[in-house]
C-alpha cells in the first residue's frame, strides 16, 4: 500500500501559543517519499492580532497584507480534508502542531490526531552536536535553499520535504524492488573472425632478380645475406 505523508509548516504572528495566531500554512504531499505536486497553501487573517516585529523580520508578512485574507474558520474544513489522516512531517513539530491545535480549539474542533514526525528530533538523534536549523540541514543534505531569503510556509515545507527524504536515505528508501525470478540471460556466442582472403603477390620475378643482384654488390658482411633463401 502506498504511504501518504504531508510535510507541513506554518508562519505565525509570534511565539505565544495562547495569544498569537497562524497566518500561513504550507503543505507538501509525499506518496512513498515522492512529491506529487498536490500541495496546500493558505494565508490566514489573524483577526486583529498584530504581527510581532521580530516575527515580521523572519517571514516578512505584514498586517495590511493579512487583512484581506480568509480567517482560519473559513479554511479549516478544507485544510482538515486535505491532510486527512496522513502522518504530518514538521520541523520542531511541537510548535507548528501546537499552534494549529490552538486554532482548532478556538473553533471547538478536536486537536489533530495524526501521527507526527518531527525532523528536528530526527536530526538531533542523527547528529547530536550539529546545528539543526532547516538551513543547516539543507547544507548537510545538499538541498538547494538559495531561494530562501525569508521564511515562507510553502517554501519551507518544500525544502523540509527534500531534507526529510534525504534523512531517510534518499528516494530509494521508499521504492519497492521487484524480486521476481529473473529471466535466464541470453547465451552469448563468440564471434568467429572470418579468414582473410589471400592477396596476390605484388613482387615479380624480375624484382627478385634485381634485388639479388643488388645484394651481391654489398660484400660478404651484408646483413641481407642472412635473409637470402
Amino acid at each position: 500500500m502506498k504511504r501518504r505523508e504531508v510535510v507541513i509548516d506554518t508562519e505565525t504572528t509570534g511565539l505565544d501559543r495562547k495569544v498569537d495566531r497562524v497566518i500561513e500554512i504550507g503543505c507538501v504531499e509525499l506518496i512513498d517519499l515522492m512529491p506529487t505536486g498536490r500541495n496546500y497553501h493558505k494565508y490566514v487573517n489573524p483577526q486583529g492580532q498584530k504581527v510581532h516585529p521580530q516575527a515580521f523580520k523572519v517571514h516578512g508578512i505584514g498586517d495590511v497584507f493579512l487583512s484581506t485574507k480568509p480567517t482560519f474558520k473559513r479554511i479549516v474544513d478544507r485544510f482538515l480534508e486535505y491532510i486527512g489522516d496522513a502522518p504530518l512531517v514538521a520541523h520542531n513539530a511541537a510548535f507548528d502542531i501546537g499552534m494549529l491545535n490552538e486554532e482548532l480549539d478556538r473553533l471547538g474542533y478536536a486537536p489533530l490526531k495524526n501521527e507526527v514526525i518531527d525532523t528536528l528530533e530526527m536530526a538531533k538523534k542523527a547528529k547530536p552536536r550539529a546545528r539543526h536549523t532547516l538551513d543547516a540541514l539543507c547544507s548537510t543534505y545538499d538541498v538547494d535553499n538559495s531561494k530562501r531569503k525569508e521564511h515562507g510556509a510553502l517554501l519551507d515545507a518544500g525544502l523540509l520535504a527534500e531534507v526529510y527524504v534525504e534523512m531517510l536515505g534518499g528516494r530509494q528508501f521508499g521504492m519497492e524492488l521487484n524480486v521476481a525470478a529473473e529471466e535466464e540471460p541470453e547465451t552469448v556466442r563468440p564471434l568467429i573472425r572470418p579468414r582473410p582472403i589471400p592477396l596476390a603477390p605484388r613482387v615479380t620475378d624480375q624484382d627478385r632478380a634485381a634485388h639479388a643482384a643488388f645484394v651481391e654488390t654489398l660484400g660478404d658482411k651484408a646483413i641481407w645475406l642472412d635473409y637470402r633463401a
